[in-house]
């Protein structure tokens, strides 16, 4: 049975069929655009043998305080933060199997200090496995974004990640097609190096939404890897700009759900009066 947690909103699965399509990214700027843009948003690295958030956001030296019973989250460009990755060395492996992962992820979903928050973002790790059918089943989600390449054999994963969350009944916010071209800093050349469209018929095809086509890009890879994201360093971008749009497209999709929930409370309610 899944469970909400006391204070947080809405809780979105950021997810891919396979690694390497930079959904860590992608969910890494979504929570700071989110956040630009008003919303009490917290992020957990839910990816337990790869975890880069704390890189990404630069604060990989933090430390979580706990008194015993709750962890505090790091905080870093107003959003929450949590990660295994501030309680090993940055180089050391997760040698762990299935049950320590999965005891370990649901320890910091439910005993982190999120307080009030409007949405919390996983990082889910890549794949279909154990960690995204039990956090899929314990957690109450309010939808999942899909991430991709236009790389055929990228969509193929993608498609499987979306086809298992339909199949534990998590709604599909859309697909984002990342590296979706290469734009020449020089000349604003556009390359499609993986391909083209592949994410646009594909969405067509399952019936969602293609939440952004983010480029390719040696800003966005370089901000990502340094800890400064393109929204904040770089605000009146074409890359900032692209982030905002998802994020509002997300952020409206957030609002709709809400307003159906508790449409559907009220049904209920009147019903068994």
């Amino acid at each position: 049975m899944s469970t909400s947690i006391e204070g947080v909103k809405h809780i979105i699965a950021v997810a891919s069929g396979k690694g390497g399509v930079g959904k860590s990214t992608t969910a890494m700027n979504l929570a700071v655009t989110l956040s630009v843009q008003g919303l009490k948003v917290g992020l957990l690295d839910a990816d337990i043998y790869g975890p880069s958030q704390p890189r990404m956001l630069n604060v990989k030296d933090a430390k979580p305080e706990s008194d015993g019973q709750r962890i505090e989250p790091v905080v870093s460009n107003g959003i929450k933060l949590m990660s295994i990755g501030f309680l090993m060395e940055e180089d050391a492996p997760v040698v762990w199997r299935g049950p320590m992962v999965q005891s370990s992820l649901m320890q910091m979903l439910f005993n982190v200090n999120w307080g009030e928050l409007d949405v919390l973002i996983l990082d889910m790790p890549p794949g279909t496995g154990d960690t995204q059918l039990s956090i899929s089943q314990k957690v109450s989600l309010s939808g999942a974004v899909i991430v991709s390449t236009p790389q055929d054999i990228s969509l193929i994963d993608a498609k499987k990640g979306l086809n298992m969350f339909k199949k534990v009944n998590v709604p599909i916010i859309g697909i984002v097609e990342n590296m979706s071209m290469f734009i020449c800093p020089n000349c604003d050349h556009e390359s499609h190096i993986f391909g083209h469209g592949g994410a646009v018929e594909a969405a067509k095809e399952l019936g969602v939404d293609v939440l952004a086509q983010i480029p390719l890009d040696l800003e966005i890879r370089h901000k990502t890897d340094t800890g400064y994201p393109v929204i904040l360093t770089m605000p009146d971008s074409k890359q900032a700009q692209i982030y905002r749009d998802f994020a509002s497209k997300v952020a409206s999709y957030l609002e709709q759900y809400e307003k159906q929930k508790k449409g559907s409370v009220k049904i209920v309610f009147e019903e068994s009066a």
